[in-house]
């Protein structure tokens, strides 16, 4: 074997191949996680909320609200408020635990057509809302 072929392989390809996907590698986990601190994607982790289906009807008596659970997460009474269109809570607010199938009765001191939002106060999400005739 001659001397000069010795140090000649064709290895020096592959080093600048790796140096380019190391790079594109890099630059894609930097734009996620900066993507994620500019979307506000990474505040919206600590208070979840949950995902529940609320009916909001009129009751039987005057100024009477039914609050009813058809679906999602039970939700506890303490953490959720019964607000009209004003944001004055409705009396009887918190409303007790509420699971699939449940329902609550508020009262209302309106005796007319008024907007009832169910708020989830941890997450101050607004999980229902409905207007209803109260009279």
């Amino acid at each position: 074997m001659k001397p000069t072929n010795l140090f000649n392989t064709d290895d020096r390809a592959v080093s600048p191949v790796i140096g380019v996907i190391l790079m594109v590698a890099i630059t894609v986990i930097l734009a996620a996680v900066i993507g994620t601190f500019v979307l506000g994607l990474g505040d919206s982790l600590g208070d979840s909320q949950p995902t529940a289906s609320i009916g909001i009807e009129a009751g039987s008596e005057t100024g009477e609200v039914v609050i009813s659970h058809n679906g999602g997460d039970a939700l506890t009474g303490s953490e959720l408020d019964v607000v009209d269109g004003s944001g004055n809570s409705l009396s009887g607010s918190p409303p007790g635990d509420l699971s699939v199938g449940g329902s609550v009765t508020v009262s209302s001191e309106k005796a007319t057509e008024t907007t009832v939002r169910v708020i989830h106060t941890p997450s101050e999400t607004i999980l229902a809302e409905n207007t209803v005739d109260l009279s």
